[in-house]
């Protein structure tokens, strides 16, 4: 689903975040009338530098589109792709792309969180969103902002550094075309949706169905 002005608003005020970020409500609207996606429409960047692990010339390419505050995203970061890393991306055998997708204003500050401690920096970023993800249970409580700060110290960012992050009006416009283009064009809806060279997989699933569907590529 994609997020309301109203549900923006009240998720403003809800998390403390409005004090920290004077930020405009975004345009996450629309819903998905386009036709078929194709694999160069998901392969297109839109607003921002994909964050992506392995070879750009792979013969297989997984994006994902995730909300940092969902449970299933979590799960999935937590019990699929290690293994996926293990067997695909440590090997060179795929290129592995991660875009963000927030259902929340929980979820789009720690995106930009996760964007401004990385910067261009892929392999900082994907460690970056494993934290995210690992302790889910406690940023996205009563105490975000507090709980983003931390993170942002400990990965070397000053108090400041974070509140400027997350008061960047131009980074969480692009976080919002970004998901407007993934909505609108590729029909993304839910999170986790995985695209495979172009072709949509959508929910939290088992990494034997995505082994079944990754060993026909790479034998291509």
């Amino acid at each position: 689903m994609i997020i309301t002005r109203r549900a923006f608003n009240a998720a403003l005020s809800l998390t403390g975040l409005a004090a920290v970020a004077g930020l405009s409500p975004w345009r996450f609207l629309g819903v998905a009338q386009a036709q078929n996606a194709t694999a160069a429409d998901v392969a297109k960047p839109v607003s921002l530098p994909d964050m992506a692990l392995g070879p750009k010339d792979a013969a297989v390419t997984i994006t994902e589109y995730a909300s940092m505050t969902c449970p299933h995203c979590a799960r999935f970061a937590e019990d699929v792709f290690p293994k996926i890393k293990t067997e695909y991306i440590d090997t060179n055998k795929i290129r592995y792309v991660f875009r963000e997708f927030p259902l929340d204003i929980k979820a789009a500050a720690g995106a930009m969180l996760a964007r401004c401690i990385a910067k261009d920096d892929a392999g900082k970023y994907f460690a970056v969103i494993d934290t995210l993800f690992k302790s889910q249970d406690t940023w996205t409580g009563s105490k975000t902002t507090e709980s983003l700060k931390l993170i942002g110290k400990q990965t070397g960012l000053t108090e400041g550094e974070v509140e400027n992050c997350l008061k960047d009006q131009a980074l969480l416009d692009k976080i919002a075309a970004d998901q407007k283009y993934a909505n609108e064009v590729l029909k993304v809806n839910s999170t986790p949706s995985f695209f495979i060279n172009g072709d949509m997989v959508k929910g939290e699933i088992a990494f034997e169905d995505f082994k079944n569907k990754i060993d026909p590529l790479l034998k291509k």
